[in-house]
């Protein structure tokens, strides 16, 4: 599989590039010249130059730091979106798949979930809970649960069509058995490739609610919350707000490049 990926170069190259970002976040504390929170107000708006590679924001805080600690952030908003909407949305749709009785009622679930966007989600919870990175989690995962679970339940029923589970039954096989060993663990790959293409459309879906003001308050840095900072300011100073902008584009398009790449090195349809 990685020897696949590394022929093809749009991938490597999105691979190398977020690779790079998970890093820079990862080690944000290290890299960063600056705090991300410290303000300077005799540096307000400045320019990129060589003290401030990406200029500084409207109190005077370097936007170079914040952008990898709202890197961070934005990349933990999204993990945890796909992992436990994924998780969520794969146990529904198998059962669902396995279990015929249950079928109607998991499905009228996600269709209910399917009738309400992300940021209406995160607008409700807000209004409940309060704005804050919990509650952009809770939208993302309630977003991604509906659309793996459907995708989940497609690939098991055509699982649950082999033979092989014919014959698991009819040797004695118990239903928990059957559900990891034989139904699970064959569907893992397409869920895994869902996943991929999904997370670039989870990021930015959490950006947006970040943008909305919905995720992560000031002064925590978080790239929606950031571009929206600098929306005041884009005659004056159009770096605040562009370079978080910038910052997401490049995450959204290295995740859906290197998604589509492992959708073609996975799916078996695919490969020649």
């Amino acid at each position: 599989m990685l020897r696949r990926l590394a022929r093809d170069r749009v991938a490597a190259l999105a691979g190398l590039v977020l690779t790079a970002i998970v890093l820079a976040a990862l080690f944000a504390p290290w890299i960063a010249p600056y705090d991300p929170y410290f303000t300077d107000l005799t540096k307000v708006m400045r320019p990129p130059d060589a003290a401030h590679w990406f200029g500084t924001d409207n109190t005077g805080r370097d936007i170079f730091s914040r952008v990898l600690y709202g890197t961070r952030n934005t990349l933990m908003l999204g993990l945890v979106g796909v992992i436990v909407g994924g998780f969520i949305g794969g146990v529904l749709g198998i059962l669902a798949a396995y279990y015929r009785r249950l079928d109607g009622w998991i499905m009228r679930l996600v269709d209910v979930m399917l009738a309400f966007p992300a940021i209406l989600i995160g607008l409700a919870v807000a209004a409940i809970f309060g704005a804050g990175l919990a509650a952009v989690v809770i939208a993302l995962v309630v977003a991604t649960v509906p659309d793996v679970a459907r995708v989940a339940r497609g690939a098991a029923i055509g699982v649950m069509g082999q033979e092989f589970m014919e014959a698991g039954r009819a040797v004695g096989v118990s239903d928990g058995e059957l559900i990891w060993r034989y139904l699970t663990l064959n569907c893992i790959s397409t869920i895994f490739v869902f996943l991929t293409l999904r997370f670039g459309q989870i990021i930015l879906i959490g950006a947006a609610l970040g943008f909305l003001g919905m995720g992560a308050q000031p002064p925590t840095a978080e790239l929606g919350m950031m571009a929206a900072q600098g929306r005041d300011f884009l005659f004056m100073a159009p770096h605040i707000a562009t370079i978080p902008s910038c910052a997401i584009f490049v995450i959204v398009l290295a995740a859906n490049l290197l998604g589509d790449a492992f959708r073609d090195v996975l799916d078996p349809r695919l490969q020649t």
